[in-house]
């Protein structure tokens, strides 16, 4: 049996804009923006990181080291991750795992996506897919249609949610209404337009129920997080009303259930439920706790399915919950304020990361503009096919609901003169210059980066 974990803290978060792919952004960029602005938001710098943690899925060996040497070349252990679309959050866990078990007593962890525009695709066709059998198996079950890869086969899963449970398209289409009409609130949401559902229905079909407003899209984009031991905390008193505690956490892979010949557990339905009752366990909570939920909606059919798989609703009910607005103000559950990957977008490795800053902003009562009064637990939920999946349970470290403060009370508070969770601004090179390695920095490493990003500003 694993020991009790040891508390781990989230003391500073940062992100980027999520932004089409176009090919104007390098990750360098995207890294460290990211990663300074959470070290920004921890006050402290890269000389207090005892270990780095680079999440992406595009890319080299090694970029994690071509983006962390910007902010310093201290020696400090570097891990590259790649975990499919759960990249970002297995990076978090990772974290996690390293202050819990004493290996570290501060993390930095930073997702960076630089992705190519269209549909996601393999680069290497010598050898197995490791999809292979995953598709395979949808194969022998639903056949396979003339559509990209991925909104079949979560289309699929839309698809037997409505056999089975009576789903309607106009159900997975007011999952997308919501998310786009979220997405105005957070200003490094790719996309912030607002639709009806006629509209959402009308766009064009890309996997029935899907429409192309149903689907997340490719996106440039970084997000970052500092992770803290309550040893690193205690030495910092003023900051603990800033430090939100990951209270549950589970990273799991699948059981043999995924080749079940079900759609739906072809998308790993029970890794998640798994890590749901491992993650609410460790929290000591339940789904009732829970007032804010960023959840991993890459389709909206995919969401249906979380919410159903997280134990939001009764099961087989997640259709009967959209239906009574329980996914939105007003409702039980206030889910993907930040527009989700539909609205928001989906730059793999930062997504996980930027699910976290979202709920970290909540719980420290800055999301005045998209938050839900007396909030004192948040539930995120970051999927990966292939698979893994990663669900957490925030709180804030004094245990307190959060509070609602103003912009200029967060700007004062953050020493930015900004509220970060209201306002995509950035930093400037003096404010870079004060977070990177006192002793160790490289202008070489760096190059024109910080330039780069700060005329970006």
């Amino acid at each position: 049996m694993p020991r009790p974990l040891a508390p781990v803290y989230i003391l500073g978060v940062g992100m980027t804009k999520f932004i089409k792919p176009r090919g104007n952004v390098d990750y360098t960029e995207l890294g460290f923006e990211a990663g300074v602005k959470a070290l920004l938001d921890a006050h402290i710098t890269y000389d207090d990181v005892d270990q780095g943690v680079a999440c992406y899925c595009y890319g080299d060996s090694t970029c994690g080291q071509r983006v962390f040497y910007q902010f310093g070349m201290t020696k400090v252990p570097i891990y590259n991750v790649n975990n499919n679309c759960a990249t970002g959050s297995t990076g978090l866990a990772m974290g996690r795992t390293f202050v819990a078990s004493g290996a570290a007593d501060c993390v930095l962890v930073v997702g960076f996506e630089k992705m190519m525009a269209g549909s996601l695709q393999s680069f290497f066709n010598d050898r197995e897919n490791p999809l292979g059998t995953t598709v395979n198996m949808m194969v022998e079950t639903r056949g396979f249609e003339p559509a990209p890869g991925a909104p079949q086969m979560f289309g699929n899963g839309g698809r037997e949610y409505k056999e089975k449970f009576g789903a309607t398209n106009e159900d997975f289409a007011e999952i997308a209404r919501v998310n786009h009409a979220h997405s105005p609130n957070n200003p490094y949401s790719q996309f912030q337009q607002v639709y009806t559902q006629e509209q959402i229905l009308k766009s064009p079909m890309i996997f029935d129920p899907l429409t192309k407003l149903q689907c997340c899209p490719t996106s440039d984009g970084g997000a970052a997080a500092v992770l803290v031991s309550q040893e690193f905390l205690d030495a910092r008193p003023h900051l603990k009303s800033q430090a939100v505690l990951i209270a549950g956490q589970c990273l799991a892979t699948d059981a043999p259930s995924l080749f079940s010949k079900s759609s739906i557990d072809l998308l790993g339905f029970e890794m998640t439920q798994y890590a749901k009752d491992v993650a609410f366990k460790q929290a000591g909570i339940t789904a009732a706790d829970v007032k804010v939920v960023e959840l991993h909606d890459c389709f909206s059919a995919n969401e249906m399915l979380v919410l159903d798989a997280l134990g939001l609703c009764e099961h087989g009910k997640a259709h009967e919950m959209v239906r009574r607005g329980d996914i939105t103000y007003g409702g039980k559950y206030l889910v993907n304020p930040s527009g989700g990957l539909i609205s928001k977008g989906h730059p793999l490795g930062a997504t996980g990361i930027a699910q976290a800053a979202e709920l970290v902003w909540h719980l420290r009562g800055w999301a005045n503009n998209r938050e839900v009064p007396d909030t004192k637990y948040a539930l995120q939920h970051n999927l990966g096919l292939g698979g893994a999946v990663v669900v957490s349970v925030l709180a804030r470290a004094d245990g307190k609901a959060a509070p609602k403060l103003s912009n200029q009370e967060v700007g004062k508070i953050n020493g930015l003169g900004y509220n970060p969770a209201t306002e995509a601004k950035g930093f400037t090179a003096a404010q870079a210059t004060s977070v990177r390695s006192k002793k160790h920095s490289s202008a070489w490493a760096l190059q024109d980066t910080e330039e780069k990003v700060t005329a970006n500003f």
